[in-house]
């Protein structure tokens, strides 16, 4: 098994900002997934629970590509780097889930928190010249461009969702249940 993250995070402000509450949800949704996902091995990272498919590692390779992405395209308008670039999306869409069985606990764990780190670093920039009302670059077929504050809630949801998945599969591998990582 691999060691327990040691990484802190903070806990969301009960009275702050808009952009510290919405980036403090966020925070904890990362650190509740990053939790689950540490101190396991590369079959703890691969079980599955029921009939899904699903397994830790391949949540992590799938919300580093969710991270880079998000960022890379409906912000910063520019195409998404390595190895999202080298998919085919169309006749793999689920790449990101199935591949990570391929990929040991260190390298999923490096990759997704290296997209998290990039990500980070966009929205300490785009906050250091603006607030969360800023519009990414991306545009709709009708016009219309996301803001800071719709693609932060965005990553949000998607996190809170994958929590819930990573709660029942880290539960089923080794019994670990809790709602936020330790302090």
């Amino acid at each position: 098994m691999t060691e327990p993250t040691t990484e802190t995070w903070p806990e969301p402000p009960l009275a702050g900002s808009e952009a510290a509450a919405v980036l403090g949800a966020l925070e904890r949704q990362r650190a509740t997934l990053a939790w689950k996902c540490s101190g396991l091995d590369s079959a703890g990272l691969r079980a599955t629970v029921g009939a899904s498919a699903v397994t830790l590692g391949g949540l992590l390779k799938h919300l580093a590509h969710i991270e880079d992405s998000h960022f890379a395209r409906l912000w910063l308008g520019t195409p998404v780097g390595a190895p999202w670039d080298a998919v085919d999306w169309e006749t793999t869409p689920d790449w990101d889930y199935r591949s990570a069985a391929d990929d040991s606990p260190g390298q999923l764990l490096t990759l997704w928190r290296e997209s998290v780190a990039r990500s980070r670093a966009v929205v300490d920039e785009a906050l250091s010249t603006g607030g969360l009302d800023q519009l990414g670059a991306f545009t709709t077929r009708s016009g219309e461009r996301p803001n800071l504050r719709r693609i932060l809630l965005d990553l949000v949801e998607e996190y809170a969702r994958h929590a819930g998945h990573a709660d029942l599969i880290r539960e089923s591998v080794d019994g670990l249940t809790g709602e936020d990582p330790p302090r």
